[in-house]
């Protein structure tokens, strides 16, 4: 069994958002994604399935919320993506502000169960920093996990780990004081202005 051939693409598919980063019941109040996107008090006020035509919107707009990977027609990946200044990331205390660049963030990363260990991420990564550089982003900026050789638990790896963004070419820009699932969050950035 080879690797796929995996193709990134902008989030511009709803229901192919929703098959990877939906919740499983359509009246949840949790995911799709929202938490570092938009105000908490909005966040907490998009119930069920007010949550997901609120993102079905953001799939319609230009650029799109993130990217997908795609095994074939299949969504098998997610990579939240998007100007810093457009997320909560642009006024979150606990991670600092390098410089006044308008930074794009990418702060989510998702890989079905299934299609795990099977390289997914690292595209998900580059074909992010790709999109991002296609929208005029000067620097992506992404805060994942320090977790050194230590396990991470599956549903807090969303923010990524260190080592998966060294390999895509980022590097370590400050310390942040957040902490997901016991392990620091630093700060990485990679510079795509050519």
């Amino acid at each position: 069994m080879g690797t796929p051939m995996i193709d990134v693409r902008p989030a511009s598919v709803f229901e192919d958002v929703r098959d990877v980063i939906g919740p499983k019941s359509p009246t949840a109040n949790v995911c799709f994604c929202l938490s570092y996107r938009i105000p908490s008090k909005l966040n907490n006020e998009l119930r069920g399935p007010a949550r997901a035509e609120y993102v079905a919107g953001l799939c319609r707009e230009t650029p799109a919320p993130g990217v997908l990977a795609y095994d074939g027609d299949t969504p098998v990946g997610w990579a939240a993506i998007a100007p810093r200044a457009a997320t909560t990331f642009a006024r979150n205390r606990k991670i600092p502000h390098v410089d006044d660049l308008p930074v794009w963030s990418l702060w989510c990363i998702r890989v079905r169960p299934g299609h795990r260990g099977q390289g997914i991420s690292h595209a998900l990564i580059t074909g992010a920093v790709d999109f991002a550089r296609e929208n005029g982003a000067p620097v992506v900026e992404a805060y994942p996990l320090d977790n050194g050789d230590s396990k991470v638990d599956l549903t807090m790896a969303y923010a990524g780990i260190r080592k998966n963004f060294e390999r895509a070419g980022f590097t370590k820009a400050a310390d942040t004081t957040s902490t997901l699932a016991g392990h620091p969050r630093i700060l990485m950035r990679l510079d795509v202005r050519s």
